[in-house]
């Protein structure tokens, strides 16, 4: 059996007019063996809501909360949860 899986982080800062349709886009794929690593770095808007609101809904949804410090560094925070096993992340 293989144990690979795969990983899509997606940096998300204030993107609630785009985020219900990327995370759908995400969610609706026909891999199974998939983790969506959301990392809201610090959004202002709903964004983290409706981030919290798809891991209740779907436990290949991992969120991570941290404070604001660009994309770069929201994505290298991804990589640091990818893989992990560790579901439904709400505060980093």
């Amino acid at each position: 059996m293989n144990d690979r899986k795969v990983s899509v982080i997606v940096p998300v800062y204030n993107a609630e007019k785009y985020l219900n349709k990327a995370i759908d886009s995400l969610v609706g794929q026909t891999l199974e063996d998939i983790e969506i690593i959301l990392v809201d770095d610090g959004s202002i808007d709903n964004s983290p809501r409706i981030c919290d609101e798809y891991a209740k809904k779907d436990n290949r949804v991992i969120v991570v909360h941290k404070e604001n410090s660009g994309q770069a560094i929201a994505r290298n925070v991804g990589l640091e949860f990818a893989s992990r096993k560790i579901y439904n992340v709400s505060r980093f």
